[in-house]
């Protein structure tokens, strides 16, 4: 197979559903090709010391080389970024193995180790100034100007992750139960609802306090909150809530009115937006208050993409994402 212009990369992204490797062609500009190859294995372990840095080189070397192997073994890769959760805060072992193994396993001398918040940053806006949101069960904000990186919240559903999917649909349970004891502030409808998917409401805690995932649990409900935004004055408020609070995220986040006037590029991501107007109706508003004049614009791709294109950049040159110690390391 002959060699495209700049050379093959490959882009990884791990996290909770999974670790995720991808092969990609570059154009001489720095451009991923399409008609990518993907290789999908299990989740690599989170213990005390971090990241599992051994299991997830041994999850990632066999998928490499399939990839490289369906390719017809084009030769050495120019370059390769890996995104993972918990790079930032638990990757320590993982960037200390990361370099070396890439240069046994597939020869690569060139590298880009990132938080998944970073590779998502990219995979959204590329390399544009801007703020990408990125909520789901969690809720993290990541901006950026082009000079260094604004993070605002992805503290886990004890301490933060405010207007996620966990933090609504703890706020309906909540609810629910006010109903149930009939304080003030309870909603029938979500009493409803949560008896319908828990089962009776006394037997609310136990479903979800010993549960190792609690967090998806509550985000599991979120759902049944946004169906009973329209007609429950209690659900609206929770959703309305959950708006300002994602609002005030990605306000946070923001590195400000660009250069040469328009709005602040909002990329809004992550499954909590299935959940449909309920959620976005106010956020719009929202983010026009905290950001005026600010354009909300669609992801141009996921995390995946955003490795691909970090190693593209390594490969050619233009990478314009800042480094930073902890989020983006480039070697």
């Amino acid at each position: 197979m002959s060699a495209p212009a700049g050379g093959w990369v490959l882009g990884v992204d791990s996290g909770g559903s999974g670790l995720r490797v991808a092969l990609a062609a570059v154009s001489a500009s720095g451009a991923v090709e399409p008609g990518w190859e993907t290789v999908t294995a299990p989740p690599v372990r989170t213990g005390p010391a971090g990241i599992d840095a051994e299991q997830f080189v041994a999850r990632l070397l066999p998928a490499g080389r399939e990839l490289l192997a369906r390719a017809g073994d084009p030769g050495p890769l120019v370059a390769a970024c890996v995104g993972a959760a918990g790079m930032a805060t638990l990757g320590a072992g993982l960037r200390e193995r990361l370099p070396g193994a890439l240069a046994d396993g597939f020869g690569v001398r060139r590298w880009a180790l990132a938080a998944d918040a970073v590779t998502g940053y990219a995979g959204a806006l590329g390399m544009r100034p801007g703020v990408v949101v990125a909520a789901g069960t969690g809720m993290i904000a990541l901006g950026s100007d082009l000079r260094g990186w604004r993070r605002a919240d992805g503290w886990g559903h004890l301490l933060g992750d405010c207007g996620g999917g966990a933090w609504i649909g703890g706020r309906g349970l909540a609810a629910a139960l006010r109903a149930h004891d009939g304080r003030r502030g309870g909603s029938a409808a979500l009493l409803a609802r949560a008896e319908a998917v828990f089962g009776p409401a006394g037997g609310l805690p136990e479903a979800v306090y010993p549960r190792q995932d609690r967090a998806a649990v509550l985000a599991s409900f979120a759902p049944e909150v946004a169906s009973c935004a329209p007609a429950d004055p209690v659900a609206a408020e929770i959703m309305a809530a959950a708006a300002r609070e994602i609002a005030e995220t990605a306000a946070a986040a923001a590195p400000g009115a660009p250069a040469g006037g328009g709005g602040t590029e909002v990329a809004l991501t992550g499954g909590l937006l299935r959940l449909g107007e309920p959620l976005l109706a106010p956020l719009r508003a929202e983010l026009e208050r905290l950001l005026p004049g600010c354009v909300t614009v669609p992801a141009a791709g996921d995390p995946l993409a955003g490795s691909l294109l970090v190693a593209a950049r390594i490969a050619v040159g233009g990478l314009r994402l800042p480094s930073d110690r902890a989020l983006l390391v480039v070697g």
